[in-house]
Parts: structure tokens; sequence; C-alpha cells
């Protein structure tokens, strides 16, 4: 690949579960809103942060590499192209490090991965990733597309698609399984709570949402729900806020729950509208090193507005980080159940063919000092929704939320 990458590196938190996207909706990340995969998770940052594996050779030797080809090539009775190989050299290279967050994506897959960051694919709605035991989870379907309809909950374990195990699937596969025509069923096998085994046959349709709804709740609460922070989150949420304040509202709630992540900057600037100019919203790290310090940017119209921040089991990355350093500089009470916990950040690296390398470049840490990676956020007060209510469709977290503003 020498010679093809793009100096010029996008600033896009992949924040999200989005570890993979395609692992990302179905991220993980990668982001899956399967059609889309996060522990999406997405960042992007500038060359000067990236950390560098100093151990390795500058060039690898591919002479072993070669004797495979040959043998491959003079054996195996199937058909080959020159590009599904060159392509399975690279996937196989971003394999290599073990980690749910790095991925190769070919020109069709990166241009798929910013479909559905931006909310705009066709699948059923759920954002994957793996588990410590590289188990492929459901980071969190969302509301109201199929899989949600459909009963998937975040946490559900996948244990075959269309009757075919996925065992050693890793998220980008999963996602290409899970997604297809609209219209089209896909069978998913869960196992939810580590015990109970499910069946949910899931019809695709195309999806194209906007990343924030909004409205009034007892006449006095603005309510702004964000589902990923995508290209248009910071223009919609700011619109919002300036609505919300001009109509004389009292109180906030943010709600991020099933929210898989996304742009880093997307997170900043709606952190931004609570915290003053120049307070910290995050650290990236490589090891102990500090790379970077965002702060709040100003334009803070929401500053001192009594706010919760509603999060869950599918709050992941950018969303935690919007949680955290709302929380942490006395922002905001946060009322629901822990999050995902997705503390790691990746860049974005650009190649001629349209390719891109999304790799895991450091961790970020909350104002608090802390990183949560594989430990999420606890929330002030811990809510959660029996399946009775989910059922009847009572948001008690929600409830609890309107609850604490209206004391």
């Amino acid at each position: 690949m020498d010679g093809t990458q793009k100096q010029g590196r996008q600033r896009r938190g992949l924040v999200s579960s989005l570890g993979h996207f395609l692992g990302m909706l179905l991220l993980v990340a990668v982001i899956f809103t399967v059609g889309y995969g996060v522990g999406s998770g997405r960042v992007s940052l500038n060359s000067k942060n990236a950390a560098v594996a100093t151990n390795l050779p500058d060039k690898l030797n591919y002479s072993s590499i070669d004797e495979v080809y040959k043998s491959l090539k003079n054996n195996y009775d199937g058909k080959l192209s020159e590009g599904q190989l060159e392509d399975g050299l690279k996937h196989g290279l971003t394999t290599a490090t073990k980690d749910p967050y790095t991925t190769y994506f070919t020109a069709k897959e990166a241009k798929e991965f910013s479909d559905q960051l931006n909310n705009s694919f066709s699948g059923i709605g759920a954002q994957l990733g793996q588990d410590d035991k590289q188990n492929l989870e459901v980071i969190a379907p969302i509301a109201g597309l199929p899989a949600d309809k459909a009963g998937v909950k975040a946490k559900d374990i996948i244990t075959d698609i269309n009757g075919t195990s996925t065992s050693g699937l890793g998220v980008d596969d999963a996602v290409s399984k899970i997604r297809g025509k609209a219209g089209t069923t896909v069978t998913l096998k869960v196992i939810r709570n580590k015990a109970e085994p499910l069946m949910f046959t899931i019809t695709r349709q195309d999806i194209n949402l906007p990343s924030v709804t909004t409205k009034t709740l007892d006449g006095n609460i603005g309510y702004i729900q964000i589902s990923t922070f995508a290209n248009d989150t910071t223009k919609l949420t700011q619109a919002a806020a300036k609505k919300f304040k001009a109509d004389g509202v009292k109180a906030i709630v943010l709600d991020l729950r099933n929210d898989p992540g996304g742009l880093l900057d997307a997170s900043v600037n709606v952190s931004s509208l609570w915290i003053p100019q120049g307070r910290n919203i995050l650290q990236e790290k490589t090891g102990t090193k500090v790379v970077q310090s965002y702060n709040a940017l100003g334009g803070n119209v929401l500053n001192g507005m009594p706010t919760v921040v509603l999060i869950n089991s599918g709050s992941a990355s950018a969303s935690e980080i919007t949680a955290g350093a709302l929380h942490d500089n006395n922002a905001a009470y946060l009322i629901g159940e822990k999050s995902y916990g997705k503390g790691v950040v990746q860049q974005l690296i650009n190649f001629r063919d349209g390719a891109q390398l999304k790799v895991t470049v450091a961790s970020w840490y909350r104002p608090n000092g802390q990183n949560i990676n594989h430990k999420g956020i606890e929330p002030d007060k811990k809510v959660k929704i029996s399946d009775a209510d989910a059922k009847a469709d009572v948001d008690t977290q929600l409830q609890e939320a309107q609850a604490y503003l209206n004391k």
C-alpha cells in the first residue's frame, strides 16, 4: 500500500461502538445499523497524534506469503481474482491486530461505512460489536427500525445468521451477511442473558434518518434524542437548543440511549452547548502520554439549564464522551443503566482508490481522568426498563428523568 495513503486524515470520532463499522452498524463501532457496527467505533485524528508500532520492520518479508499464494494458485478448486486476493491480504493485516475497531475498508465498504454513519443504509437497524470473548454482540437496536420492532435488544449475542454459525466471524463479515436489499429477510438466532435462545426473522428496509429528534415534555422540558453522532448532529442539536431557550423551557432531557457513537467533533460540539468555553471534554492518550485535549468551544446556550442525560448499555463511544463530559463538569445528572464502555479512538486514513483504514490510535479519558473502555459509565440513578414495561411501551427511565426535573 506504499504511496497510496492520502496525508489528509479526517477528524471523525469513530467513537462509536462503531468498532467496526461495517462493524459499526451492524457497526462495531464498527456501527451496524445493519446494516450499520462499534463499538461505533470511530474517530479520526491528525497524523501527529497517531501511535507508531515501532517494533515492526519498515517492510514485511513477503516470501512466505508468495509461497502460500503459489500453493493456492496451483491447487485451489474455485474462482479467485487478483483483486480478491489483494483485498484479502489487506483485511488480514488489520485482523492480525485482534482489535475489533481496526479495520480495512475496500472502496465499496468505505462508502457503506460513511452511509451508515450518517444513518443512510439498507438493513435492519442495529449496531453490532464484539464482547470480550469475541462473540458477535448487539450494541444497540435503533428505535423504531426493524431490529427494534422485532424485539432484538442490546447485549443479545448473535450465534447464527440465516442458519450459519457466527463463531469466528468478524463484525464486518457479519454486517455483510445481515445487510441486503430492502424487502428481503434475514433470520438471526440470539442468546439473551447468557441463557435464553431466541429466533428473529427480520425484514430489511431502506433507512435514512436525521440523527436528532426533539419534542417538548410536560410543556416545559425540552427533549433531545441523538441516535448517532453524524454530519448533521451539530447543526440539528444547536438549532434545538436555541429554540428551546427561546421558548423558555426550564430543563432538558438529552437521550443518548442506544446511541453507538460517531463523529468526535460532533460530540465535542454537542457537549459545548452546556459546558463553558475552555473546560475539558476529553483527553486522548497513547500509553500515559496526552496527545490531544478537547475543550468546550463556547456558545454554551444551555449552560446552567437543569439537564438529565439518559444512558443505557447501547450508549457507546461519542455518546459516552458527551455523557461523561456533562456529568464531570456538573452540567447533567445521569439516569438509566451503565453504558457500553468504548474508550478508544480510531483514525480514518484514505487511500487513492477510495479504500480506507480505520485504525485505533489512542485511548480517551473523561474530565475526571477515567478511561471507560470495557467499564462503561455508571448513571447517578440506575433505572431499568422491564420486559413488561417495554412491551407496554412504558419508558420508566424517561419518566424518572421528568420526575427529577419537575422537583
